[in-house]
């Protein structure tokens, strides 16, 4: 980290003098190297890769400006992303995190956010999820953009990586039946964090509720749900928050299915192993339910 570079456009874009006195590696991140970084009575939150990375930074800052601008569930402001000298970086004020706080708050303010829509899905520029690219063209039926850049891009990548003809061919059988799905239900595209599993939200030191590394885009309101539950739910008491601002249709219990199998097969494509088999049982599963 070039400390000098750093302070120097800390100083710039925030307006204030910054001399960095303390700083701490952060660990939890399996793609980027992290530090909290503190002076001049500041704090910030500081992501480093390698320069090749700065797209990928963009888009978090612009995707964190989005959600920010909703003014309704906390998120880090983005302070800066530039580089130092051979590093990408991406700033945002520093937010202590603790264990616990108002779930069913962070459920209604969740669904505060899923208010702000847009007229097409997608987003103004392609992003990241994990490490892996995400399409975001804009598009106007739904359908169409899970099947095109969510569901069939993943499923195309896993067939390059070895998931197998099986589940490839049941895959490509399922993406042909996708609008089964929607036959009595029609989403707006929702501002969506887009990656929100439990390792993505927290708490403040008050107890408020913040999310954070998003995935931004426009979709179903339905897809941040079913990650909530993917990888330990958020709970019930969450679910009753989120409705007591906006309804949950019933077909939300098998289409969640359809949301985080993007998920299971983006995991194959970054990890491999079981993720394949997982991915398997679940496009059975909804072909089942076509």
């Amino acid at each position: 980290m070039n400390t000098k570079k750093l302070q120097a456009l800390i100083s710039t874009v925030s307006g204030h003098e910054f001399f960095l006195e303390k700083k701490f590696s952060v660990g939890g991140g399996c793609i980027n190297e992290a530090w909290h970084v503190s002076g001049s009575g500041y704090d910030y939150f500081v992501k480093l890769n390698q320069a090749a990375g700065i797209d990928m930074f963009q888009a978090e800052f612009d995707g964190l400006k989005e959600m920010f601008q909703t003014n309704t569930i906390k998120v880090p402001q983005p302070l800066l992303c530039d580089l130092l000298d051979d590093q990408a970086c991406l700033v945002m004020y520093y937010i202590p995190l603790q264990g616990s706080g108002n779930i069913a708050e962070m459920g209604r303010q969740l669904a505060q956010m899923h208010q702000h829509t847009s007229e097409r899905f997608g987003w103004h520029r392609d992003n990241t999820i994990g490490s892996t690219p995400q399409k975001n063209n804009w598009t106007d039926d739904w359908v169409t953009f899970w099947h095109d850049q969510r569901f069939g891009f993943q499923l195309q990548l896993a067939a390059s990586k070895g998931i197998g003809r099986q589940v490839e061919t049941q895959g490509e059988k399922l993406m042909s039946r996708l609008e089964v799905f929607f036959q009595s239900y029609q989403p707006e595209a929702s501002l969506l964090h887009g990656d929100l599993w439990s390792g993505n939200a927290g708490f403040d030191a008050q107890g408020t509720p913040v999310i954070f590394d998003p995935a931004v885009y426009f979709g179903d309101h339905e897809a941040d749900l079913a990650m909530t539950e993917l990888f330990g739910g958020f709970g019930a008491d969450f679910f009753d928050g989120y409705q007591d601002v906006l309804p949950i249709d019933d077909g939300y219990a098998v289409r969640k299915k359809l949301y985080n199998l993007y998920h299971i097969l983006n995991h194959f494509n970054l990890f491999g192993g079981a993720y394949g088999v997982q991915a398997g049982k679940m496009i059975d599963q909804l072909l089942a339910e076509c």
